[in-house]
């Protein structure tokens, strides 16, 4: 199966997005646990991109009253800092990944060893600690039911810790943005 993941770095395409990171971790370089502090000048750039992840850092200066030079230090600072990346979005159906699901997972004990295994599978492209019905929410992208039934009976509810799943199987997209802005 080839991989679906983008090099974070680089974006392709016309659908090509930044998002801001829900997990951004903090900068590393401060060593003091704490995440980056972002001005009002970042905050316009991550929403340029936001619009058009391709956008020149040149019109993204004009509208931020920034140089070329000093835009590209920014969005490089920020890559680094992980607070965004710059990836290409595309729709799993039509390079060839025909189930996607939603999967709640009831855990026993501590949540970060089984969210930690979930992360590192390729089919799970999201995956939250929540408060609620669930412990853990995974969105799964596979090829096919099969595909799904695999990743799901044989990979995710054999993870040690894993109580119960509930599988929330997508019929039809009718929204997927990336336009949440910097608020």
């Amino acid at each position: 199966m080839a991989s679906r993941n983008a090099d974070s770095r680089t974006s392709s395409g016309p659908g090509a997005r930044s998002e801001t990171r829900p997990d951004s971790k903090p900068d590393s370089r401060t060593g003091n646990g704490s995440s980056p502090t972002l001005d009002s000048v970042s905050l316009a750039i991550i929403e340029q991109l936001q619009e058009d992840g391709r956008r020149p850092y040149a019109a993204i200066g004009k509208a931020v009253g920034l140089s070329e030079a000093a835009v590209r230090q920014r969005v490089q600072k920020l890559l680094d800092q992980g607070v965004m990346q710059i990836v290409a979005v595309t729709d799993p159906l039509t390079v060839g990944f025909r189930r996607q699901a939603m999967v709640g997972i009831n855990v026993e004990g501590d949540t970060d060893p089984v969210a930690e295994a979930l992360a590192a599978m390729d089919e799970c492209e999201y995956v939250v600690m929540t408060a609620g019905s669930f412990d853990l929410m995974v969105e799964v992208v596979c090829e096919d039911d099969d595909h799904l039934l695999e990743v799901i009976n044989k990979r995710i509810r054999a993870l040690p810790g894993v109580r119960s799943t509930e599988s929330f199987v997508y019929l039809k997209l009718k929204k997927q943005t990336y336009m949440w802005g910097t608020r």
